[in-house]
């Protein structure tokens, strides 16, 4: 029998290359869309052209127990199967710590952390209730532990999501459930306004590696943390960032922060 995999955020960037990159390694995909659900159905599509099986579902992370239900129905849909769950799908806006409208704030928390929590809730009950373990990645960033100026909530965010994400490795351990980070630096996402870019081309001085990243370069590390190839790693987060977070090069100089976060106020 396949393995299956929900990933949230999978109708546009690195959502879409966990989903495409995990489908290569001969997992069925439950496909999540928030904005696009033709950009979700064309994932999918791409999915089932690899031989696997895909299911869409809209996903509405303002409202948690909503949202945590998807799960539920994406697992009856694969036949009562999970083995790996991973959360991408979140959101940023700028403004200084001072201005910061509270119901902004707080639906930052809800989307990032509020709904990441309902969501590990239900797949990790249905690990436990299969008995062979599974694995649980989140993708939060390289400012899971480095800050960003005039981004406080978003901060807060990933530093909670990769707070929870060390507490569950622990206390879902003894279950066989594995759970990791992967943190991504400046990588070519709509929320960089660079969808689709080719990274090749792009250069980027102030990162040792001199480009943005591509998605599938994060894709392919959360693919690998769901793998068996990953078995014995567990309450780790893995930078994909181009040396982002030994340069941190947000602090050259006016406009980096700009130039390097891209455009505020979008989903991943």
């Amino acid at each position: 029998m396949s393995k299956v995999a929900i990933v949230t955020g999978s109708e546009s960037g690195i959502g879409k290359a966990t989903a495409l990159a995990l489908a290569e390694k001969g997992f069925d995909i439950g496909v999540t869309w928030h904005r696009s659900k033709a950009d979700a159905d064309g994932v999918a599509e791409r999915i089932r052209a690899l031989g696997r099986k895909a299911e869409v579902r809209a996903l509405d992370l303002t409202d948690p127990v909503a949202a945590g239900k998807v799960v539920d129905t994406f697992i009856a849909a694969f036949g009562g199967r999970l083995d790996a769950f991973v959360n991408v799908a979140g959101i940023n806006q700028l403004g200084q710590f001072t201005e910061f409208d509270y119901a902004a704030y707080r639906r930052i928390m809800t989307v990032n952390v509020d709904g990441p929590f309902v969501l590990l809730q239900h797949a990790a009950r249905q690990f436990i209730k299969q008995g062979r373990g599974g694995a649980i990645v989140n993708v939060t960033s390289v400012h899971e532990t480095s800050p960003l100026p005039n981004q406080s909530p978003y901060v807060v965010s990933k530093h909670a999501l990769g707070g929870l994400t060390k507490t569950l490795s622990v206390d879902l351990a003894k279950y066989g459930i594995r759970v990791n980070s992967v943190a991504p630096g400046y990588i070519a996402t709509p929320m960089s306004d660079m969808d689709g870019a080719d990274v090749s081309k792009i250069s980027v001085p102030r990162l040792p590696l001199g480009r943005p990243g591509d998605p599938r370069e994060v894709g392919l590390t959360v693919a690998f943390l769901c793998s068996d190839e990953a078995s014995y790693i567990t309450g780790v987060s893995i930078p994909v960032d181009g040396g982002f977070l030994r340069a941190n090069p947000q602090f050259g100089g006016p406009g980096i922060v700009e130039n390097m976060t891209g455009a505020v106020g979008k989903s991943s």
